[in-house]
C-alpha cells in the first residue's frame, strides 16, 4: 500500500542521491547496482584497524541513530586515488568531531589479490591521514568480497551513506564532496 510516508521517504532518498552524486559518474542510477532505500546489512569484515592502526572492530549496530559513511576501495584503484580518497578526506575533515556521523573505509578486493593486500590498508590510512576505522574484505578464497555482494557495489571507489534509521541513502561511485558536506552538516546539526 502506498502511503504519504512512503512517498516522502522515497522522495528523500531520490533527492539525497541526486544532491550528492557527481555528474556523469552515477552507475547505480542506471543499473542494478546499489541498495539505496534498503536497510543496510551488517558488515561481515573480519579485519579492522582503528585510526591508530591497532586491531579493532566495526559494526553498524554499534552506530544506530548515527549517519555512517563507508568508502570501499582497492589500493591500486586509480579512481580511488584521484577522487575517492580526496573526497573522503575532505568530507571527514569537514565533519570531524561531529558525534552524529562516523566514517569507515573498507578495502573490497575483487581483483588484484596479490597487490591489494591487508598491509595496504594501514598504508592508505597513513597516506591520506584518514582518522577512521578501516577494514580489509578480500572475499572467500579470492572470490567477491562480502561487502561488495551485500551492498551490490559496482567496483571501486564506491561510497555508501547510511542514515540514522540504517537505510542506505547513497550508494554509488562518485560523490560531490561539497554537496555531501552541506547535506550532512544540515542533517546532523
Amino acid at each position: 500500500m502506498i502511503t504519504r510516508r512512503s512517498v516522502l521517504k522515497s522522495s528523500a532518498f531520490a533527492f539525497a542521491s541526486a544532491m550528492l552524486s557527481k555528474p556523469n559518474l552515477s552507475l547505480a542510477a542506471a543499473s542494478n547496482y546499489g541498495i539505496r532505500g534498503r536497510v543496510a546489512p551488517e558488515l561481515q569484515v573480519d579485519y579492522w584497524i582503528d585510526e591508530n592502526g591497532d586491531p579493532s572492530a566495526f559494526n553498524l549496530a554499534d552506530h544506530e541513530g548515527r549517519w555512517v559513511f563507508l568508502k570501499c576501495f582497492q589500493s591500486w584503484c586509480p579512481g580511488c586515488h584521484s577522487h575517492g580518497f580526496p573526497s573522503l578526506k575532505k568530507i571527514s575533515d569537514a565533519l570531524a568531531g561531529n558525534p552524529n556521523i562516523v566514517f569507515a573505509g573498507i578495502q573490497t578486493v575483487f581483483e588484484g589479490h596479490y597487490t591489494n593486500t591487508i598491509d595496504k590498508v594501514r598504508k592508505i590510512q597513513l597516506q591520506y591521514d584518514l582518522r577512521m576505522p578501516m577494514g580489509h574484505d578480500p572475499g572467500p578464497d579470492g572470490g567477491s568480497p562480502k561487502t561488495m555482494l551485500s551492498y551490490r557495489t559496482g567496483g571501486t571507489p564506491w561510497m555508501v551513506l547510511i542514515g540514522p534509521d540504517r537505510r542506505v541513502i547513497f550508494n554509488d561511485f562518485g560523490i560531490d564532496a561539497d554537496k555531501a558536506i552541506d547535506f550532512l552538516a544540515e542533517q546532523t546539526a
